[in-house]
């Protein structure tokens, strides 16, 4: 099949070697192979018979299939810029963390070329269970692409005909989790601050002792650090839903805001070197938290 790929990053590099080990034929873009590092994504794409596109309609013509996954804020505007290209009746499948009203937005110039507009919700990280995440489809052509998706060797479900639903159910689940994540890392750095952590996370594990708080912790860090520009989109998004119905985002707001802080600290090199082995992996919570607390201090001393 050929099946092209919007988005080469983490995902769409996971999905590269997945359906490129099954013998799919694969044509990829991505804004960052103009850049200085695409270097690691040529690379990449070299080692798995991946075609790479100078824009993204050319990426995704003559493509049965099309899987963008972008930033949160881009959904829209790659939609916009692939429409151009698309074969007609062609799938389009938006895994992209977006609001409701920003799928069906979406949805209209995929729609308008042609091509057929499916929302994919995913609902939990990708790299554990890569092409077997659990996914959420939603849109009247989500039934029709689920046998293909099947096929393909995704674990998809149809959640709504109605365009949006899937949307709602993940941008309203990430209120939850991704704003765990920021108070994990405001509450355990604070902690370590000021001497208690070991107090804070015996009284977590007495209230919810079904999770791990030291790996959990520790996992979280990893995740925000290597991931918080992308998280802190998503976030941004999952504000918007919030107001769509009705109520000021104030929780979504804040977590948007941790993790964008997070991500300028590691940008700035404050964990580490970015793109370096080991960067991010295997963290401990404790020395990542001491160097948030270093990078924020510095100035008062």
């Amino acid at each position: 099949m050929r099946i092209g790929l919007i988005g080469y990053g983490e995902v769409g590099r996971i999905l590269a070697e997945d359906l490129g080990a099954a013998g799919h034929r694969l044509q990829a873009h991505d804004l960052k192979l103009a850049g200085a590092g695409a270097a690691p994504l040529r690379a990449h794409a070299a080692a798995h018979g991946v075609v790479l596109a100078a824009t993204h309609a050319e990426a995704v013509r003559g493509a049965e299939l099309v899987v963008s996954a972008v930033t949160a804020s881009q959904a829209v505007a790659v939609a916009e810029a692939c429409a151009a290209g698309l074969a007609p009746g062609g799938f389009f499948l938006d895994f992209n963390s977006a609001s409701p009203g920003a799928k069906i937005q979406a949805s209209q110039w995929v729609n308008a070329a042609g091509g057929r507009y499916v929302e994919g919700a995913v609902m939990t990280s990708v790299p554990p269970y890569r092409l077997k995440v659990p996914l959420l489809l939603g849109g009247p052509d989500a039934a029709a692409l689920k046998p293909l998706l099947d096929t393909l060797g995704f674990a998809a479900q149809v959640h709504s005909e109605q365009l949006g639903v899937a949307s709602a159910t993940k941008m309203c689940r990430s209120v939850m989790i991704k704003g765990l994540e920021a108070m994990v890392i405001e509450s355990f750095t604070a902690a370590r601050h000021h001497g208690v952590e070991d107090a804070v996370i015996a009284s977590l594990q007495e209230t919810f002792p079904g999770i791990d708080w030291e790996k959990q912790a520790s996992y979280f860090f990893q995740r925000v650090i290597e991931h918080g520009r992308r998280r802190s989109e998503e976030v941004r998004e999952v504000a918007v839903t919030v107001r769509e119905a009705g109520l000021v985002p104030h929780s979504a707001a804040g977590t948007a805001e941790r993790q964008a802080h997070i991500a300028d600290l590691a940008d700035a090199g404050v964990f580490g070197t970015r793109g370096e082995p080991g960067f991010a992996r295997g963290a401990d919570w404790r020395v990542e938290a001491d160097r948030l607390l270093a990078a924020v201090n510095k100035d008062k001393t």
